[in-house]
């Protein structure tokens, strides 16, 4: 334990090292700005060294050095310093943003999945020099800088970062502060790719009811039909298009990828709809018919032949129907849910309760609720938007297909709202995905289909194991690499306020 120690307490101090030494030179540099060098200094004066903790008894300084924790931190005195990035490839693009502070300590955030790190990184200059205490005066500052889809992603994970912050400057769980839990264990449901492949199918569905997984989704797509004679309508015409009747091929602005539910005229076809409720039939044989099941990624097809589908698959008693046209569509969205015995279920690309949540919501639109806390505004805005829906009679489960620092963001607000159902792990498959960070608290990360809420960690109770994320670093962004400098983001250089 010792060698541990030793050696967690050597790197950083030379991370602390390497910081000093890039302050005091943007400081010493002639075209730093006088307003950027008093700040500068100020900064420079904040730090603690890690070696102080040596004095400590061995649990308080793992305490300390794993989780960041200052216990003589001052979170009035808080600021923030940096913003830097680390791009990691799991599955596809997932960039983590480490936001550093004058008193040593630095919190965790997570762009959304498949987005761009400058979502992140373009908000650094409006929130250098805030206290990352004040998570809602910072949210405030950058929402309008949010949108729909991945376009959230930066403004999220800043307030990830936030409450990770917050949450180890006073030394209590991102829970604590939301207003406590309702749940020790967070529900986890198993995303499941689709069942083109049936023997791969049955060997994962087999793992995940040994993992201990409780509630599984499936991938139920057009695509897994579109070599089949007679099972679709209008599908020659798109699959000579660029991309095909491929769901996520962009390759192109107006394929298929691109079209939205109404304006393909794709149709299924009675025999479509047997194929499609095939593969469900074949998945309760699998598992049978106590465990939830959920589905989603049905294609680009209109509302009507969604009902068809929906009512086709009402007897497998599914745990909802995800995404079967655009969330934005509210009256369709009603017809759909009015129509079939299925729950319906959307939101994981909606951004912030009065983005969409709530119009859904008050029209009864869908049975559950499913935001993405990487998009939908992060920790405190996805509770308000499990509230509401909670006071309007309505469930919330969480979308979530990011690293394990979306996931523990994830789980402490669902710990913390009641309506929550579960809360989706789409990596299940990645065998190195939890050892991507180090839990600083007691419990590990999962137990038998279930999260932990951590309990005895503060903020989001993790840190990154530098050496996995560095050998799974996205060899797309190099210019990132392992939280190196950003400078270049450093000065704002416009005029933000919307209103006049």
């Amino acid at each position: 334990m010792k060698n541990v120690l030793k050696d967690i307490i050597s790197r950083h101090k030379a991370e602390e090292k390497a910081y000093s030494e890039g302050l005091q030179s943007e400081i010493n540099n002639p075209s730093t700005g006088e307003d950027r060098r008093t700040f500068l200094k100020k900064t420079a004066l904040g730090g603690i060294s890690l070696a102080g903790f040596m004095g400590m008894s061995i649990g308080d300084t793992m305490a300390n050095v794993t989780s960041r924790v200052q216990r003589n931190s001052s979170p009035s005195d808080l600021r923030i310093t940096d913003m830097r990035v680390a791009v990691v490839r799991e599955g596809g693009q997932k960039p983590i943003i480490r936001v550093d502070t004058n008193q040593g300590i630095y919190g965790y955030g997570e762009v959304r999945d498949g987005a761009d790190p400058r979502y992140a990184l373009m908000l650094k200059s409006r929130i250098l020099g805030q206290n990352p205490c004040n998570v809602e005066q910072i949210w405030k500052i950058i929402r309008q800088f949010g949108g729909h889809g991945r376009q959230a992603g930066g403004v999220c994970a800043v307030e990830m970062a936030m409450w990770d912050l917050c949450g180890k400057a006073w030394n209590v769980p991102a829970w604590q502060l939301l207003g406590g839990r309702y749940r020790d264990k967070v529900r986890m449901y198993a995303d499941t790719p689709s069942i083109v492949n049936e023997d791969n199918f049955r060997e994962r569905m087999r793992l995940r009811l040994e993992q201990g997984f409780t509630w599984i989704k499936m991938d139920l797509m057009l695509e897994m039909i579109r070599n089949e004679p007679d099972a679709i309508v209008n599908r020659d015409f798109w699959e000579n298009q660029p991309g095909g009747l491929g769901q996520y091929n962009l390759s192109e602005f107006g394929n298929y990828g691109h079209s939205l539910h109404p304006f393909t005229q794709v149709q299924l076809t009675e025999k479509g709809i047997d194929l499609l409720a095939g593969f469900v039939d074949r998945a309760r044989s699998i598992i049978g018919m106590e465990m939830p099941l959920a589905a989603d990624h049905f294609g680009h097809f209109d509302y009507n032949n969604m009902i068809r589908l929906g009512r086709a698959l009402d007897k497998y008693r599914l745990a909802f129907l995800e995404d079967m046209v655009a969330w934005f569509y509210t009256d369709q969205w009603k017809r759909i849910t009015a129509a079939i015995d299925t729950p319906t279920c959307t939101g994981e690309d909606i951004f912030a309760l009065n983005g969409g949540f709530k119009e859904l919501i008050d029209e009864q639109a869908v049975d559950i609720i499913h935001p993405d806390i990487a998009s939908s505004g992060g920790l405190l805005e996805t509770k308000r938007i499990g509230d509401y829906a909670e006071e309007n009679g309505i469930a919330m489960a969480m979308h979530m297909a990011g690293l394990p620092i979306t996931l523990m963001a994830s789980v402490h607000c669902a710990a913390a709202t009641q309506n929550f159902l579960a809360c989706e792990h789409h990596s299940v498959d990645t065998p190195w995905y939890n050892d991507l960070v180090i839990m600083t608290g007691s419990k590990p990360m999962f137990e038998k289909g279930f999260a932990n809420v951590p309990l005895d960690s503060p903020g989001l109770g993790i840190e990154l194991n530098e050496d996995e994320v560095r050998r799974r670093l996205d060899p797309r962004f190099p210019q990132y690499g392992y939280f190196e400098p950003t400078t270049e983001w450093d000065q704002r250089q416009s005029h933000d306020r919307i209103w006049s």
